[in-house]
């Protein structure tokens, strides 16, 4: 549900007036808590599309519900216009002014309004739980009367919300818990929660026999100098020699922003190679607006153990496992391929409070108070493109598509209907 009792009563308290499919709430939250909290509800949807200004929805409008709408009413939701150009193109022919959900940007003024990482937290939560209950073993390492078990081995592939949720979850489970992102800024992230950050430069310096500094011995004339008491040419030269105790703070060193094209091949062939000891692999890495990138193909699952099982987070917008299929498990060379749709929904009690305040504070941001008259309260639009936030979430506006990329999928999807119907 978009919008709870509890928030109804601060919409309330701002000046405006709520309105509430009856049923909405489910077995959750019921008609008469919404009455209670003073909103009104009505039936069927007629009434609140015919009535509201505002429209707050979890998913997009179905066509009949498009229908009903009205020129200058606004619409939140979760809709991904790359993904659903023609649906946004409707909406703003009739005059809909769109926000959608998963463009709020990720900074900290918009972190309240934040309800992709909301939901990617519940997610990334669920994740972990769907792996361990497919999993024929153990997760933590147990001691019994009868012997020792080992801890599973866990990978979380993209360490972004929904991966540093599952990543904590598991590390609370017991697992022996890796992790491997390309940006490098994950990596202290995914290590902070219990993980071990997969990089093959590590790997690189665990190999080497060598300490890390060289014990600075004089030589030659320095010696002989050293030997007759002139200890200060016993200090190596500092053009040679970092001396121990003076590096470069950690706080000063200058990471890349983003790894080396050979670096990130490295890394790939580690997770290959790794891949092979998991028990349990997680996927999490979505790109708004565009398909998942592949993580694990074909080849990688068949070297996996036989029992190991994978979950797909990204599997509804495309897969990060090439043999995943939306909301099904596969089971593929003696591998279970988990590929859930909808994660948050199975956790409807938090994630319409989460996604609640989400919208509250999203409306706030969207909206000012028009009366000029003292302790009374008249919120309306307030669309002020220069703002980050405004810019960024409204994709339909005035009877046009705002979205770069929606507009661009929009025109290719009339494109191929119009060859699609000289052709016929």
């Amino acid at each position: 549900m978009a919008i709870v009792p509890e928030t109804v009563g601060r919409l309330l308290k701002q000046g405006f007036e709520v309105a509430v499919e009856s049923g909405a709430g489910r077995d959750y939250d019921l008609d008469e808590h919404y009455r209670e909290a003073g909103a009104e509800v009505v039936d069927g949807s007629g009434p609140v599309y015919g009535e509201a200004d505002v429209i707050v929805k979890v998913d997009e409008p179905t066509e009949d519900e498009v229908g009903q709408m009205r020129r200058g009413q606004a619409l939140i939701c979760f809709i991904n216009g790359p993904q659903q150009p023609e649906l946004v193109g409707k909406l703003a022919e009739a005059g809909v002014t769109v926000f959608s959900n998963e463009q709020i940007p990720r900074t900290s003024v918009a972190q309240s309004m934040d309800a992709l990482s909301s939901m990617g937290s519940i997610a990334g939560y669920k994740c972990a739980l769907l792996g361990a209950n497919a999993l024929g073993k153990y997760v933590p390492m147990l001691s019994t009367a009868a012997g020792t078990t080992k801890a599973a081995n866990v990978l979380v592939l993209g360490v972004a919300v929904a991966g540093l949720q599952a990543i904590s979850m598991m590390n609370r489970m017991g697992a022996e818990v890796f992790a491997y992102d390309i940006r490098p800024e994950t990596r202290d992230q995914a290590r902070s929660l219990g993980a071990t950050f997969i990089d093959s430069d590590d790997e690189r310096e665990n190999e080497q026999e060598e300490d890390e500094y060289e014990e600075y011995r004089p030589e030659g004339f320095r010696k002989l100098m050293t030997s007759l008491g002139f200890y200060g040419l016993a200090e190596p030269p500092r053009d040679q020699y970092v001396v121990e105790g003076e590096e470069e703070p950690s706080g000063e060193s200058k990471e890349k922003e983003e790894w080396s094209r050979e670096k990130l091949a490295e890394d790939q062939k580690l997770v290959r190679e790794r891949i092979k000891e998991m028990d349990v692999v997680i996927t999490t890495a979505l790109v708004p607006g565009r398909r998942a990138p592949t993580l694990v193909d074909t080849e990688m699952v068949e070297s996996m153990k036989p029992g190991s099982v994978i979950v797909d987070l990204a599997a509804e917008s495309g897969g990060n496992c090439e043999v995943s299929k939306p909301g099904e498990t596969v089971e593929h060379s003696r591998i279970q391929v988990l590929g859930p749709l909808n994660l948050p929904s199975t956790v409807p009690v938090h994630a319409s409070q989460l996604l609640s305040r989400n919208m509250y504070n999203l409306i706030e941001h969207l909206t000012e108070d028009a009366s000029e008259e003292k302790g009374k309260k008249e919120p309306r639009l307030n669309l002020d493109f220069e703002d980050e936030i405004v810019d960024a979430t409204c994709i339909a506006h005035g009877g046009e598509v705002r979205h770069e990329p929606t507009r661009n999928a929009l025109e290719d999807a009339r494109g191929r209907t119009s060859e699609e119907s000289e052709v016929s």
